[in-house]
């Protein structure tokens, strides 16, 4: 019989690749019957250096294997954002995929083509093969409603979101500002907008959805919306499975070495907070010094990771940072240029708070740490994980961010005291501790998410052909 492979799709961006990483670990170590195949695309445009850690993971987990697929003719036109790019690059990758997974096949039985949002074109290429075709979603429950949704908004709301001005009705879901819909989907006229309405259509054609994250994190109406086919009303459902939560413990290993942890081993419990945008979050310079305006009038312990622009060299702190605030801070701040290791930093007993972008692999983070977060929304879907972390979930205070998107010193200066000091920010503590707890429960025997994932492979096998 042949040996029975789960085939992993991600999008090229770190952040994607690592969470399928991860649901891969995860499948291996649950059902040791599997193997796992990850396909891999190297794009002519800046998605993050992902190469290090693909080669990290090829060493310590070889049971994994890679698979980089021949590139595309493709010339980029540097008139088109991200996603643009990212969907039209892996749209011209289908032939590739297809070659890849007919080589595959020859040795192989394809149990589940599990593929990430942003490769939604491959769907096609897996129905002409026959193949079980899934999604791994790589946020949380509660946007995957209003994405499955966002096909029926588009037929009802004949003008772009960024126009809109009554709130929108999602199954499930609070009411949402149109505004917190992902910067590509706010203007019709985007090409991003077409590719993000195609997708989101073509996931409820599909055999299954994997989330990352957990029952007892969501919002239950938002679950009940998603199980009895409220949010895609012309289709029905696929089944949906709450794998999570998965994160990455380490990127490239060696985190005991860093200079941040030695900093944070003197320092008291839960009295640093730490602030982190990911790896592209990035700030103008005038934001960069109200926040350590804000900072230093807080007078709060803190760890602060800057990233002023998205060129390789490391900022230039002395241009960017108020005249002497290294040396009036250093009492009781540091600040990084570079890389940390944000999950070893999370977890550190000095950790009382995380000022976050809310990207869901960071909300994850810090969830499984038991870190309550202030929420500060950049770009992509995070204005609606914020909204759903704030009012659904109650693991986040919400910064306050001016009209124009700015935020000033006194805002940081109250947002992060409040995090760290208030009762509202000791409630959340508690409750972020409680989910620490339950999250762990979710991934252990018996626990919810493992019963989804059991319950997900149960249907792949159940589908092979004798």
């Amino acid at each position: 019989m042949k040996e029975m492979v789960v085939v992993l799709y991600p999008s090229p961006c770190s952040g994607h690749l690592m969470s399928m990483v991860e649901l891969a670990k995860l499948i291996l170590h649950r059902h040791p019957n599997l193997s796992t195949t990850i396909l891999t695309v190297n794009p002519p445009f800046y998605v993050g250096n992902t190469a290090p850690y693909i080669a990290y993971i090829s060493n310590e987990f070889p049971d994994i294997a890679f698979l980089e697929l021949s590139p595309p003719e493709f010339s980029v036109d540097h008139s088109l954002n991200l996603e643009t790019l990212v969907f039209e690059f892996i749209h011209d990758s289908n032939p590739s995929v297809s070659k890849a997974l007919e080589s595959i096949c020859e040795q192989s039985n394809i149990v589940a083509f599990i593929m990430d949002l942003f490769c939604m074109t491959a769907l096609d290429v897996a129905n002409d093969m026959h193949i079980p075709a899934h999604v791994f979603y790589t946020s949380s429950a509660a946007d995957l409603a209003i994405f499955l949704y966002t096909p029926t908004l588009h037929s009802r709301i004949p003008i772009s979101f960024r126009d809109q001005k009554e709130l929108l009705i999602v199954p499930g879901l609070p009411l949402v500002p149109p505004t917190s819909m992902p910067d590509p989907l706010l203007d019709r006229t985007n090409k991003a907008y077409d590719w993000f309405v195609k997708a989101c259509n073509r996931i409820a054609l599909t055999q299954g959805i994997l989330v990352n994250s957990f029952d007892e994190l969501e919002p239950p109406r938002a679950l009940r919306a998603l199980a009895f086919g409220e949010c895609t009303p012309d289709v029905p459902t696929p089944p949906v499975y709450c794998i999570g939560p998965l994160i990455a413990a380490s990127t490239s290993g060696g985190d005991d070495d860093c200079q941040c942890l030695e900093w944070l081993r003197v320092q008291p419990a839960a009295s640093v907070v730490y602030l982190c945008f990911g790896s592209q979050g990035t700030f103008s310079p005038p934001q960069i010094k109200e926040i350590a305006i804000g900072l230093e009038n807080s007078r709060q312990r803190f760890l602060w990771v800057i990233h002023s622009t998205r060129l390789m060299h490391e900022p230039d702190l002395d241009a960017l940072l108020p005249e002497g605030f290294l040396g009036r801070t250093a009492e009781f701040g540091m600040v990084m240029t570079s890389w940390a290791p944000q999950v070893a930093v999370l977890n550190h007993p000095a950790v009382g708070g995380f000022v976050t972008h809310c990207g869901w692999n960071s909300a994850l983070e810090s969830v499984c740490a038991g870190v309550p977060m202030l929420a500060w929304p950049l770009y992509a879907e995070q204005h609606l994980n914020a909204l759903f972390m704030v009012e659904e979930m109650k693991i986040a205070m919400a910064m306050e961010i001016g009209d124009s998107g700015f935020v000033d010193g006194g805002a940081v200066a109250r947002c992060v005291k409040g995090l760290m000091e208030s009762e509202k920010g000791n409630m959340l503590r508690d409750r972020s501790k409680a989910l620490k707890e339950k999250a762990a429960t979710a991934l252990s025997e018996g626990g919810t998410s493992r019963l989804s994932l059991d319950a997900a492979v149960e249907a792949w096998l159940g589908a092979v052909q004798p």
